[in-house]
């Protein structure tokens, strides 16, 4: 078999993979020209957008090798035909860590606290737990399944609905209902905190718009770890104005936030800038997604998580 060539954008994640027998690894940030006429796995960069896809146009490439989960945009950005794999199995964690920090943190008062600690203010009164709440988990991918191992400890009523209705398996291997997409609102009525972890789709823009907003319970708190565009802004800026509901979100639209924008002036929004993913297990969950990768490809098996394009 000829010798594999893969494109890495960064140092640090040519560090992480390491050397593997019968590749070749080139430096490519995607910000130029490609290196070489062929390049087995292209893996772009991080945070980038879908800009640096322009770059594949007249490359030969076997296999691009995304580092995000979503793909928004994607099919529209890619010059050639050309198997896309997402990034699934390397943000599922990071991610649900983030959900369930920023919905303790609201439910708690920690951002409160920390205003409180700038003048020296104390306050002690009684907030809201995790315990005992009843919570809905929209999406039932990896990161929602995620989430919610991490919530069992939590002693929560959970439900979860996805795109259709179903039997489904949890990572704990337990059968457990998922709703239809279409009893969004009435769940939606019922419960006190709702994590959003859907990708993002013509079906899925705008999901949260004022209807559904509207019809959550006052004081629920929606928590946003998906995409920006999933919630429309303007009805969420409109409720939290009001007072009447609360948010903890890790993505906005827009992207980034501008500095003057209104949902920075709400106190009852707590607001993390896109870094769910960006933790310490990105890096080397990414490597290994690479190298399984670049043995499925040295094998002549199919490789994970194509989304996009077909494999022959």
């Amino acid at each position: 078999m000829s010798e594999l060539v893969v494109s890495l954008p960064s140092a640090e994640l040519r560090r992480a993979v390491g050397d593997v027998d019968g590749v070749t690894f080139v430096d490519w940030d995607m910000q130029g020209d490609a290196p070489r006429e062929r390049v087995d796995i292209v893996v772009p960069p991080y945070m980038y957008g879908t800009s640096p896809l322009a770059q594949l146009s007249g490359v030969d490439v076997r296999l691009v090798q995304w580092q995000s989960i979503g793909i928004d945009g994607v099919a529209d950005a890619l010059p050639v035909d050309v198997p896309f794999a997402n990034a699934a199995t390397v943000h599922e964690t990071s991610t649900a860590e983030l959900a369930l920090a920023l919905t303790l943190a609201a439910q708690r008062g920690i951002p409160r606290f920390v205003r409180d600690a700038a003048t020296g203010t104390w306050r002690n009164e009684s907030l809201l737990s995790l315990a005992d709440r009843k919570v809905l988990l929209v999406g039932y991918g990896g990161v929602s399944q995620a989430i919610e191992a991490r919530l069992e400890g939590f002693e929560v009523s959970l439900t979860r609905v996805a795109r259709s209705a179903r039997q489904a398996e949890n990572l704990a291997g337990a059968a457990v209902p998922v709703h239809g997409i279409d009893e969004l609102p009435a769940l939606l009525a019922e419960v006190e905190v709702v994590i959003v972890a859907v990708p993002l789709t013509d079906d899925t823009r705008g999901l949260f718009d004022a209807e559904a907003l509207a019809a959550m319970p006052d004081g629920a708190l929606l928590v946003n770890v998906a995409r920006g565009a999933v919630v429309d802004t303007g009805a969420l800026v409109a409720e939290l104005q009001a007072g009447r509901l609360r948010a903890a979100v890790d993505v906005t639209d827009p992207e980034p936030l501008p500095a003057d924008h209104p949902l920075w002036s709400c106190e009852n929004a707590l607001i993390s800038p896109h870094v769910g993913g960006a933790s310490s297990a990105m890096v080397p969950r990414m490597a290994r997604l690479i190298r399984r990768q670049i043995a499925h490809l040295q094998s002549g098996e199919r490789p994970e998580n194509i989304v996009l394009g077909s494999w022959e």
